[in-house]
């Protein structure tokens, strides 16, 4: 009885001093704490996203930090971890000649507000992060549009077209197999390779805590892992990155949209499988053959399961970051998609 007693002991004391150092890295906020502004964004749109307007956008939920340019038609770009709207400044500026684009932060990272996340991270779940990117086109008058997305952004592009299908024409998903196929198909060599969909969905406070410790590190080594063309993210754009990423807050968002994933946003995939519930817009998968999932998945085939319309695809000589290490080759797919 005493050993067990120890034990309990040893786990309340460790979970206080675990608790106590989040805290004193900013991360312990009441339940009701919200950013509900964004900040200034470090970077000059000037130099990376000429001509693009920028502009706090205000959903039901949060408020979301959106750059703009173009009168054609319209061109959604969604990022990804640990990423922000910046990744698309390779390709966003010639996009713009053609279409009216739309290049927004998710919500929980850049500039965009950072909302409590729920007792079952249901404010960072794809659905809500959808949602924000239907308010913010309807915001500027789009009531159908075209959807190019990465990674994170790809995951809320899904959801976007099962709940809004009247919202998009078409969609490009890169470096993506779907969330649920990807959970059941866990096995070590992705488990390693993709560690962080297992190590941010702990509980809080530990991986804020421990990814709070030295921000830059992590950051530097998740890119350093998954970028496969050295040179492709130049240092000032990795310095807005660890720059966004830095913030507390950011962290625990970033954190709670993981946590979402692996918990409500699954139980939403399950119930749209059960109701055989399919994209209804035609569909382009893109993907990195140096990048885990394509060498794990068959990319197009897991997503033809998931949709009642065309599913083509293409793979490009690199690792995750498409747009940022192959930003001719992608152009070139985005165009003659949505052309």
């Amino acid at each position: 009885m005493s050993s067990e007693i120890n034990h309990e002991r040893r786990r309340f004391f460790g979970a206080a001093a675990m608790t106590l150092a989040a805290a004193q890295l900013g991360f312990v906020r009441p339940a009701s704490a919200q950013s509900k502004t964004a900040g200034p964004a470090a970077v000059s749109t000037g130099e990376y996203f000429p001509g693009f307007s920028t502009e706090l956008v205000k959903t039901r939920g949060t408020t979301i930090h959106v750059l703009r340019k173009g009168a054609g038609r319209p061109l959604l770009l969604l990022h990804g971890y640990p990423e922000t709207h910046l990744t698309w400044h390779k390709v966003a500026p010639q996009l713009a000649e053609q279409f009216s684009v739309v290049v927004p932060d998710l919500r929980g990272y850049g500039d965009s507000g950072k909302p409590h996340g729920g007792e079952r991270h249901e404010n960072y779940s794809f659905r809500a992060m959808a949602q924000d990117q239907v308010d913010v086109m309807r915001h500027y008058g789009h009531e159908r549009f075209l959807v190019a997305a990465h990674d994170r952004g790809a995951r809320v592009a899904h959801r976007l077209c099962l709940d809004h299908p009247e919202s998009v024409e078409k969609a490009c998903l890169m470096d993506i197999a779907p969330t649920l196929t990807m959970y059941r198909g866990t096995n070590q060599e992705f488990a390693t390779k993709y560690m962080w969909w297992f190590f941010l969905i702990q509980p809080f406070p530990l991986p804020e805590h421990i990814i709070g410790l030295d921000k830059e590190f992590f950051l530097k080594e998740m890119f350093g892992g998954l970028n496969k063309t050295p040179g492709a993210i130049a240092p000032d754009v990795m310095n807005e990155y660890v720059r966004a990423f830095s913030n507390p807050d950011a962290i625990h968002a970033s954190c709670e949209d993981f946590r979402a994933a692996a918990n409500i946003d699954l139980e939403m995939d399950k119930a749209d499988d059960e109701a055989a519930r399919k994209i209804k817009c035609p569909l382009h998968v893109v993907w990195g053959t140096r990048n885990t999932v394509g060498s794990l998945w068959d990319v197009p085939a897991t997503w033809r399961e998931k949709s009642a319309a065309s599913v083509t695809g293409r793979a490009l000589d690199c690792g995750h970051f498409l747009q940022e290490e192959r930003p001719q080759d992608l152009l070139a797919e985005l165009r003659q998609f949505f052309s």
